[in-house]
Formats: structure tokens, C-alpha cells, sequence
């Protein structure tokens, strides 16, 4: 017999009690880890040497420039899509997702996996900004100065990371299928309409927002290894149930 993620050991699973996972528990395969981390490096060197990709920034910024959405009534509901990736809407969701689990499941694993991958994207995406010095589109001037701090989109490495370790949380622990397929949309396709948006409004870069994805998919995992390595041992050990 299955035993419910997170159920004392020996503990039967009621059957049909959850449905079965529909869709994968989303961690990164490794080509796609190293895909992200060669266009991360790629796209940093380049940038860093004023290659191509820069000029590449510059002409679709000319032409999302011409657009002037900040000053159409377009501006509002564009900026609603960039908070698909913003960190205080993806904390909402969590906060209520993590804290049901947490009780009804009785694991701090849930936790911790947030917790864990919070930490890391604030220290990586803020070692990547003030490290380059990126300037955003509207700065006038240099485009890697000081105070710049726009390389890569924080929204959407959050996006990526944050949205998978909800879809993650969702398949793992059995959720219905209608979260567990809202979640993965929203993992999958609420990283690329962040990035649109952003980019559409002249906020960042493309090559932020590629970067930023890039990132994101490292630090999912990251965060995937950590978990396995440290996380769901000690959370099943502190529940008095040996390590899977």
C-alpha cells in the first residue's frame, strides 16, 4: 500500500482518497539545466563584452519605446500581467498552500522547500544585479553602471522558481488535478507573460528576462538537490519516519 506524503509510517492510504499525480513533480531534467546555465554564461559574457545581444536590447527597446504603453490605457492591465511574477502575489498563493499542508499533513517540508528556495533567489538574483550593474531601459546613458540593477528580472526568476515549487508542492502531496494542472500553467506559462510584459513596458531588457528564467530554472534545481540531500531527510526524520 501507498502511504499518504507526509502520513505517520505504517498508516494505510484511504482509497481515492487523492487523485494521482497529473502532471510531473517538475524538477528540471539536466539538459535543461545545462541549457540554462550555457545561456547564462553566454549571455552575461556577451553582454559584459558589449556583443551583439546588447545591440540586439537596443533595437527592440527602440521599437517597444515607439509602443509608449506606459502612457496608453494599456499600462494597467500590462503591469497586472508582470505581477504573475511578482514576489507578493506568488507569497499569497504559497502562504496559503504552504500553511495548509503544514497542518494538514503535519511537515514542515513545504516549508522549508519555500524558505530555502526564497533565500537562494534573493542571494543569487541580487549578486547577479549589483555584480553586472545593469541599467534599466529608461536610464539615460551607460548601461552598466553602478547604480544599475536590472540584470536579470527578479520577476521572472521568481516566476520560474516560485510557481515551481508550488506545482511541485501540488503534485507531490497528491492535490486535485485542477490545482495541480492551474499550477503547472501557471509555472510554465506565467514566467513567459511575466517576461512579455516586462519587456513590453520597458522595464527590462530581453535579455534580462531570458536571463531571469535561465536563472530560475538553476535555482529549481538547486533547490530540488537540496531537498533531497537535506530537506525531506531531516523533515522525515523530525516526524519519527525514516528517509525515503
Amino acid at each position: 500500500m501507498r502511504r499518504t506524503p507526509g502520513a505517520p509510517s505504517g498508516e494505510p492510504e484511504e482509497a481515492g482518497a487523492r487523485p494521482e499525480p497529473v502532471v510531473s513533480p517538475g524538477r528540471p531534467s539536466w539538459w535543461l539545466l545545462l541549457v540554462a546555465f550555457v545561456v547564462t554564461v553566454g549571455v552575461t559574457a556577451d553582454l559584459l563584452s558589449r556583443g551583439v545581444l546588447e545591440r540586439l536590447d537596443l533595437e527592440v527597446s527602440e521599437v517597444v519605446s515607439a509602443w509608449d504603453l506606459r502612457d496608453s490605457p494599456a499600462y494597467w492591465p500590462v503591469w497586472a500581467v508582470t505581477q504573475i511574477g511578482g514576489r507578493g502575489t506568488i507569497l499569497i498563493v504559497l502562504t496559503a498552500l504552504v500553511g495548509w499542508l503544514c497542518v494538514r499533513r503535519r511537515t514542515v517540508a513545504p516549508l522549508l522547500r519555500v524558505l530555502t528556495a526564497l533565500a537562494l533567489l534573493t542571494v543569487v538574483v541580487y549578486a547577479f544585479k549589483f555584480g553586472t550593474g545593469r541599467t534599466a531601459p529608461a536610464y539615460p546613458g551607460s548601461f552598466f553602471h553602478r547604480d544599475g540593477a536590472s540584470y536579470p528580472s527578479g520577476h521572472v526568476a521568481n516566476a520560474v522558481l516560485m510557481w515551481g515549487v508550488a506545482y511541485w508542492l501540488a503534485v507531490e502531496y497528491r492535490m486535485g488535478p485542477r490545482v495541480q494542472r492551474s499550477l503547472w500553467w501557471l509555472a510554465v506559462v506565467g514566467p513567459v507573460a511575466t517576461g512579455i510584459a516586462m519587456v513590453s513596458l520597458d522595464f527590462h531588457w530581453v535579455t534580462d528576462a531570458v536571463v531571469g528564467a535561465a536563472v530560475g530554472v538553476l535555482l529549481l534545481g538547486v533547490v530540488h538537490a537540496l531537498d533531497a540531500l537535506v530537506v525531506s531527510r531531516w523533515a522525515s526524520a523530525r516526524a519519527g519516519r525514516p528517509p525515503a
